[in-house]
């Protein structure tokens, strides 16, 4: 990012969009061969505080889905109304997910951030505001779940989509890692925060929290200039979502970065497993189940701090699918790992960092490689596949689950995995020769 931006959202016409990655890039330091490179961080001024907020609002929001859950538990004291506070955002993650890129691809992408993180802000109040007044219905959470998934999806894509227009291009491998501590940072730290604040002084500390934390990302937002997409995508709508959907069929390595992430999650997520597999694997009870959820965002976490060689590498579509291979020979092995928990802790963990390093270098292909009015779109995609890509990989792992058993599932589901991206990498040879120094759609 550029520093010494004007303080108000006044209008000023965008900057430049950012050359091809050159390797005249600062050599890199020591110790940024292995940690996490801070540039973007000390040299921009406005991605410090995007990144900042950005931070303090996902430890929250993670806070507020903690005490969602155990507040509709309590509620209903039934396992299948909490597991559907997840169908209640996953709708307007989808749908909005889609007109939000679209959406961003046609306005002014920092005022669309404004109002997505001001919509969330609003919604974690009216969640303390509940709370506070010992609300009895649970239709009220699901309420506020799906205008919080609704939100999101808005101002998803603008946030993602302006970070290549204010971070320079041979920056954008760094960025992305950092945004990925962030991420994963929220993760971690916000169900261990919000379960000591929620067991002290109840679900309204949480919600109150996050509430508050949101500041710093609409003050983040609130000192950007304006950031217009550039060209003339004036269309808006139905048909921006099919041009975005258009341009993504007709970009083959774009597409392959968006096929090879599928095939990581539809058959080589086996989170609905985990509670069968701490029972019947591991002799645990949910403390384990706890565990299990937990390794794999440890393991991200760890990949992003230790990302410093990250911008070293040039050929991202061979790191994508490395490292999604990766990915599924790891998940396969946790399913070889019965009566060995801290093992398959491990192994969760692996795959965990993998896919740290597939979603950075996945990321950094669509800034780069696309044109800045397709951004938007591309990420409210990107939301699309998030968002169903699990939900797709619970239902395949629990049915082949059901049909063999739940080992016979992790296995299965791995090797698939790797199945299907050295498929891709046969389908799509140029993928692996994708060069982002010469970057290619």
């Amino acid at each position: 990012m550029s520093t010494n931006h004007p303080t108000s959202g006044a209008a000023a016409s965008p900057p430049a969009p950012p050359v091809p990655v050159t390797p005249t890039s600062p050599s890199p330091t020591p110790a940024s061969r292995f940690l996490a490179d801070l540039t973007p961080l000390r040299e921009n001024a406005d991605y410090r505080r995007i990144w900042f907020g950005q931070s303090v609002s996902s430890i929250g929001q993670q806070m507020t889905a903690v005490a969602v859950s155990i507040q509709v538990y309590a509620l209903t004291h039934s396992s299948f109304a909490t597991g559907a506070v997840g169908l209640c955002s996953l709708v307007p993650l989808i749908v909005f997910g889609l007109y939000g890129g679209a959406i961003a691809d046609t306005v002014d992408r920092r005022k669309l951030g404004l109002i997505g993180s001001a919509g969330l802000a609003v919604v974690s109040a009216v969640l303390t505001t509940q709370a506070l007044l010992g609300n009895g219905q649970v239709a009220v959470l699901y309420a506020a779940v799906a205008l919080q998934g609704g939100f999101f999806a808005i101002g998803s894509p603008a946030r993602s989509s302006m970070i290549p227009r204010l971070v320079p291009s041979h920056q954008l491998p760094a960025a992305n890692a950092l945004n990925t501590i962030s991420m994963n940072l929220g993760l971690t730290v916000g169900p261990m925060l919000g379960g000591i604040l929620i067991g002290a002084y109840g679900a309204q500390a949480a919600y109150l929290v996050d509430t508050v934390a949101f500041a710093a990302t609409i003050y983040a937002m609130w000192r950007l200039p304006a950031m217009r997409p550039d060209g003339s995508a004036g269309r808006k709508g139905r048909a921006s979502v099919l041009d975005g959907l258009r341009f993504l069929r007709e970009q083959p390595n774009l597409r392959t970065s968006f096929l090879a992430d599928l095939a990581a999650m539809i058959f080589g997520l086996p989170r609905s497993l985990f509670p069968a597999l701490a029972a019947g694997f591991y002799h645990g009870d949910a403390r384990t189940v706890g565990l299990l959820v937990a390794a794999p965002a440890v393991g991200a976490l760890i990949g992003a701090l230790f990302s410093g060689w990250i911008s070293r590498v040039h050929r991202h579509g061979a790191a994508v699918l490395a490292a999604v291979i990766a990915w599924g020979l790891s998940i396969a092995g946790f399913g070889l790992t019965s009566g060995h928990l801290w093992l398959g802790l491990a192994l969760l963990a692996v795959a965990g960092c993998s896919d740290t390093v597939s979603m950075i270098f996945r990321n950094t292909m669509m800034q780069v490689a696309a044109p800045d009015e397709m951004r938007g779109r591309l990420q409210g995609i990107f939301i699309v596949v998030v968002a169903g890509g699990p939900r797709l990989g619970d239902f395949e792992s629990g049915t082949v689950a059901s049909l063999t058993t739940p080992m016979v599932s992790v296995i299965s589901g791995g090797l698939a995995c790797v199945a299907a991206v050295l498929l891709l990498a046969a389908r799509r040879p140029a993928f692996l020769r994708y060069d982002a120094r010469h970057p290619t759609p």
